[in-house]
This record gives structure tokens, sequence and C-alpha cells, in this order.
């Protein structure tokens, strides 16, 4: 499988959000380093799309990447099942903790492990 293309824009860009393209950015960063070929990827990322959960316009796409790259993370073991929840919750605390308007950073997060 070749290296995946940035989904087109019909009427803006390709990604909605920023932490999107990093997402993007990640899949493409580690399967070129050899972490995981492009076939795992594509299961990986396949059985996420298609959970019963998942929305039938395909808005949450990315959200499928994102758990996909996380299950990959952790079956290559870069990371612990532990470390993606704590580092989530993380930024939700931070999001929550951010005034509207100003961008989301980890350090708004007002109760740090």
């Amino acid at each position: 499988m070749n290296r995946p293309e940035p989904p087109p824009g019909p009427d803006g860009p390709a990604f909605a959000e920023p932490w999107q393209a990093q997402a993007f950015a990640l899949v493409v960063s580690l399967a070129e380093g050899g972490v995981f070929g492009w076939s795992e990827w594509a299961d990986a990322l396949s059985a996420e799309v298609h959970r019963p959960d998942a929305a039938p316009d395909g808005r949450d796409y990315y959200e499928h990447w994102l758990r996909a790259l996380e299950r990959l993370a952790v079956t290559k073991g870069l990371t612990t099942p532990g470390e993606v929840e704590g580092l989530s919750a993380a930024w939700r605390r931070a999001a929550q903790a951010t005034p509207h308007g100003k961008p989301i950073l980890l350090e708004n997060d007002p109760n740090p492990a």
C-alpha cells in the first residue's frame, strides 16, 4: 500500500482541526520510519472505521484515525494503555481549563501528574 494522501477538502482545508493534521503526519512518519507497514495501518484504521458506533457520514474519521494510532502505538510497545489514557485525561482537563478562544495547551492542565 502506498503512503496515504490528505483527503481533499471540497470547500476548504483537508483537515478541520490542527490535531488531525498532526495525527496524519505522525502516522506517515511512523510508517516511513518502519514502526509499522502501510497494510498494518490500513487494517488498524479499517477496524476502527467499521466499528458499530462510527458516524455514517464519516465526520468522526480522524477520531478513528487517532484511536487506530493509539492502538498501534501500544501494540508496538511505544506506549502503554495507561500512558495513553493519562495523557488523554490531561488534555481533557487542559481543554476544560482553557478560556474560550485561547489555544489549548497541556500546561493548562490544573492537575498535572
